[in-house]
Parts: C-alpha cells; sequence; structure tokens
C-alpha cells in the first residue's frame, strides 16, 4: 500500500488462545517494515472512546504465551450505527493510522467490512475464534487449544467415571458449530458425540448405552456441543435418566475454560504466521479479506465469502467417530 506509515492492531468479539502472539506478530513485522503501530483496546468500543495507545517491541516480547488478550475484547452495539462507526473513523485519523488488522470472528469481520466501505478504508482480518468455523482457513487461531483443554478435562473426568462407573456428559462450546465437540471427542475416546451440523437421534444413544452395559462397560463418556438440536447436556441426562433410571449420569458444562490458558505451540505458530502475513498484505495495498491457512498454503478471502459461508464438519472424521466410539 502505498504511503502506507501506520497501522493499527485490535481484538473483537469473544477471546481465544493465541490472540496475543498475533498482536505480537503484527507489531514485530510492522516495526521491521519501519511503520508504527498502536493498540486499539477493547475492539470497536476503543476506536469510539479513543482508547488508543501506541506499541512497541517491548510490549510485544513477552505475551506469545499468554492467553486471552493484551488488548482487552469487547463487543460494540454503537459502532452497528453510521454514527458510532463515524465516531470511529474521526479518532482513528485524529492518530494517523493508514490501515487496521482486526482479530477475530465472523461478527468482527462484517464490522470492518462495513467500515472499509463506508470510508474507504483499509482492513484486514485474522481469524481468532476457538470455534474454527470461519470460511477461509483450515484452522483459527484458538481452536487448537481449546480442543486440548476439552480432552485434558476429559480425561481427568474418566479418572472418576471408571472409579464410580458413571456415566458422564460433558457440555462443549460450540452454539453453531461441532468441531471442538467432534475432534475433541475423537481424542478422547468419547462413547457418543452430538453436534449441531446432524440432527441427534437419541435414540441411537441409548442403544449405544444400553450395549455397553450389556458388555459390562459401567461407565462411558458422552460429548454434547451446546447447540446441539435435542438442547444440551441437561436435555440428554433427563432422557438418559427415564431409560436407565439405575445408571449414575452427571453432566459437567465447560463453558469458558474453553477460551482461557496459555496457547499450544500451534496456535502459536499459527497465530505468528497469519499476523506476519496480515502486515504484509496490507503493504501490498491488500483490504477487506481474512488471512487464513488452507492446505497450509496462505490465502486472502475476502470479508464477504468469509461472512455469509461456514466451514464445514468434515464428513471422514464423523464417520471416524462412529466406528472408533462402538
Amino acid at each position: 500500500m502505498k504511503d502506507l506509515k501506520k497501522i493499527a492492531v485490535l481484538t473483537s468479539g469473544g477471546d481465544s488462545p493465541g490472540m496475543n502472539a498475533a498482536i505480537r506478530a503484527v507489531v514485530k513485522t510492522a516495526l521491521h517494515h519501519k511503520l508504527d503501530v498502536d493498540g486499539i483496546y477493547k475492539g470497536y468500543n476503543g476506536m469510539i472512546n479513543d482508547i488508543i495507545k501506541p506499541l512497541d517491541r517491548h510490549i510485544a516480547d513477552n505475551i506469545i504465551s499468554l492467553g486471552g488478550t493484551i488488548l482487552k475484547s469487547a463487543r460494540c452495539k454503537e459502532f452497528r450505527t453510521p454514527e458510532g462507526r463515524k465516531k470511529a473513523y474521526e479518532n482513528i485519523k485524529k492518530h494517523n493510522i493508514d490501515a487496521l488488522v482486526v482479530i477475530g470472528g465472523d461478527g468482527t469481520f462484517a464490522g470492518g467490512n462495513i467500515f472499509m466501505k463506508e470510508f474507504d478504508f483499509p482492513v484486514i482480518g485474522l481469524p481468532g475464534t476457538i470455534d474454527n468455523d470461519l470460511y477461509g482457513t483450515d484452522y483459527t487461531i484458538g481452536y487448537d487449544t481449546a480442543v486440548n483443554t476439552v480432552v485434558t478435562a476429559i480425561d481427568k473426568l474418566r479418572d472418576t467415571a471408571t472409579s464410580h462407573d458413571r456415566l458422564f456428559i460433558v457440555e462443549v462450546m460450540g452454539r453453531d458449530a461441532g468441531f471442538i465437540a467432534l475432534r475433541s471427542g475423537i481424542a478422547s475416546g468419547a462413547k457418543k458425540i452430538l453436534i449441531p451440523e446432524t440432527k441427534t437421534h437419541i435414540e441411537e444413544l441409548l442403544e449405544r448405552l444400553q450395549k455397553g452395559i450389556s458388555e459390562n462397560e459401567a461407565s462411558a463418556i458422552v460429548i454434547v456441543s451446546e447447540g446441539d438440536d435435542f438442547g444440551g447436556a441437561m436435555e440428554v441426562k433427563k432422557i438418559v435418566g427415564e431409560h436407565f433410571p439405575d445408571y449414575s449420569t452427571r453432566v459437567t458444562i465447560l463453558g469458558h475454560i474453553q477460551r482461557g490458558g496459555s496457547p499450544s505451540s500451534y496456535d502459536r505458530i499459527l497465530a505468528s504466521g497469519l499476523g506476519y502475513q496480515a502486515v504484509l498484505g496490507l503493504l501490498d495495498g491488500k483490504k477487506g479479506v481474512m488471512v487464513g491457512s488452507v492446505n497450509r498454503e496462505i490465502v486472502f478471502t475476502p470479508f464477504e465469502k468469509t461472512i455469509k459461508h461456514h466451514s464445514k464438519i468434515n464428513v471422514e472424521l464423523k464417520h471416524i467417530a462412529e466406528i472408533l466410539s462402538g
């Protein structure tokens, strides 16, 4: 991009492990190319309320291992209005910022896309969400860590399940996407995995449990994505209790623990590479795109495509899960 002198970076929406690694990569790559960098705190809310501060190499030095985001994150209703975006643009120009890197999910990109079009302002996005549901990248920043967190929790729950002959129904995040449930279910040897992408036939679960009981399997793990059409872990427990009143059943809802913690090495490397490419993309004149990795190649996907489409569940993985849990 011609005359690019200063960029800014923000994180928006739900936090995910690896966001700090992405911020670090953006800062260090920008400084390497003699660009100034500002950090916008609390997402688009920070643009509107002028919470904008310079970032330097010292700030970026020791954040690669930190979970969460040093720039904070927040949702901003005011940014959805033309008046709010105008105020944000005035602050951006006041700080002499020439381009913007936004880290988040489809809501973050939708906001960045509107802002870019209204003010002809360069915006590039990085996929920061544990749900892994963004079109244009095989993996999102934070997804690998979230899956590892779930697997670690289930491994510990299995110890108790085995010790007390219990069925544990574990609810994981994924309101609209079952990626966390599917991969963590395979990795932890779950008896059944219930996800939003496929209709839940509760009879199949009951048959699977009955088969286990008849084969003297006294404990089991069932994973339910929070967006499953059957209604979540508590509803599943209710049905299981009605059919197997003697089965000791417990529910564990992992919740926001899945978003926290130090990012995995995979997420650190992914975030570093994508953050680096975001700055190079801006220097090359790219805007209105998300930087992703598909088949280990860097791709730039237009915001419109990323927002309108979602990644699809790997059908083969679903089949593998069904076979191996039998």
